[in-house]
């Protein structure tokens, strides 16, 4: 409920903090379908510990003890952020990395 009110208040910046950890993989993966529809003129800063809702983020910052440990896509964090990889490994399926 209170991220449809924040969507009909078509703000310029969204931001979600952890929002999605509560939520069972196919819901996340819905509901991030629909905000990227409706959230398309805007910002959007995700929070996350599961690696599956931010895998498909044009920006990932990747944080380690405070840290800023790596940015970029997925794609680019895989091939040059250690500590991004290993948690993708730990958390994501083969068939979803690719």
């Amino acid at each position: 409920l209170a991220i449809a009110r924040t969507i009909a208040k078509d703000p310029e910046i969204y931001i979600f903090d952890d929002s999605f950890s509560a939520l069972d993989f196919r819901t996340d993966a819905r509901l991030r379908r629909a905000l990227k529809d409706e959230t398309a003129n805007a910002t959007m800063l995700i929070v996350a510990q599961r690696v599956t809702t931010v895998m498909d983020a044009d920006r990932i910052i990747v944080l380690e003890k405070g840290t800023v440990a790596g940015i970029g896509t997925h794609k680019e964090l895989m091939e040059t952020c250690t500590v991004y990889r290993e948690i993708v490994l730990s958390q994501v399926s083969e068939e979803e990395i690719a």
